[in-house]
């Protein structure tokens, strides 16, 4: 079975969502991860109304696009937050998706979050049955506090389900983490349920994440490794530049380095040989 090549809606921050899915199709992708995360990119959210996320539908049908995921960051470690979660993963069932990817605090903007292995283990497996009544794969994000495989591999083993993994992120394993990706890979392997597929210059607190192929991660390596290493999952590209382009509001040109940034990492991954 091929991994699914996916774009991650994120790429088009501070843009709408009619802007994310074009610009997801004019570069040539078939499937999307849709952000949900309140507060950051809304490009769908479970509160929204069913007129409106069933014009979101329907646009993605006319696009030729499939939603295989929803990114639906909630503070997992606060039990209050459990609830926006089973919304989010609602939705994604309602969109098809068969993955629903979640930071363990909040994915942004967190302030005064207390982690602890046990907690977080115990509100997520609260999560299990619902995630098996959606037929959904909670992958939880390399990010924050958790900046490495490693480091979610103990709470991953804790639930003990085969609906809840590893979202590997390569840039945020950098960022957040400080390691090596191709060696942090090896600690964790086997747990790892989907892969955002990130590039990364400069190190540790660093943000700059370029188009796949411009930045300074080894990317065909990274992915050949985890192949190699039995992973079948999809690869979702994630393009989030530097903080002054994410965080500023948007200006003219802005929605054309972002397609263009879509289109060239399509064609990367097309170049490497990946069906798309």
């Amino acid at each position: 079975m091929e991994n699914q090549i996916t774009l991650n809606s994120n790429s088009f921050h501070g843009f709408g969502v009619d802007e994310a899915l074009e610009g997801a199709a004019a570069a040539g992708f078939t499937c999307i991860e849709l952000t949900a995360v309140r507060g950051w990119t809304e490009h769908i959210m479970p509160d929204m109304g069913d007129a409106a996320i069933g014009r979101i539908e329907q646009k993605l049908a006319s696009l030729g696009l499939v939603c295989n995921a929803l990114s639906g960051h909630c503070n997992l470690m606060d039990p209050r937050r459990l609830e926006d979660f089973r919304a989010n993963m609602a939705l994604a069932a309602r969109l098809g998706a068969r993955y629903i990817i979640s930071s363990t605090g909040e994915a942004h903007f967190g302030k005064d979050e207390v982690f602890a292995d046990d907690v977080l283990a115990q509100n997520i497996t609260a999560l299990v049955p619902d995630l098996r009544r959606y037929g959904l794969t909670l992958a939880l994000e390399v990010h924050g506090e958790y900046g490495s495989g490693a480091s979610l591999k103990p709470v991953v083993e804790k639930i003990g389900s085969d609906h809840v993994g590893i979202n590997y992120d390569t840039g945020n394993v950098v960022f957040y983490g400080g390691v090596d990706p191709e060696e942090d890979i090896a600690a964790c392997a086997p747990l790892i349920k989907f892969v955002h597929l990130k590039d990364k210059t400069g190190g540790r607190g660093v943000w700059n994440f370029p188009p796949l192929g411009r930045g300074e991660l080894k990317l065909e390596a990274l992915i050949n490794r985890l192949n190699d290493m039995g992973y079948r999952g999809p690869y979702s590209v994630e393009i989030e530049y530097t903080e002054d382009f994410t965080m500023n509001p948007k200006k003219d040109g802005d929605l054309a380095v972002a397609r263009e940034g879509a289109k060239q990492s399509f064609e990367y991954l097309k170049a490497l040989g990946k069906k798309l």
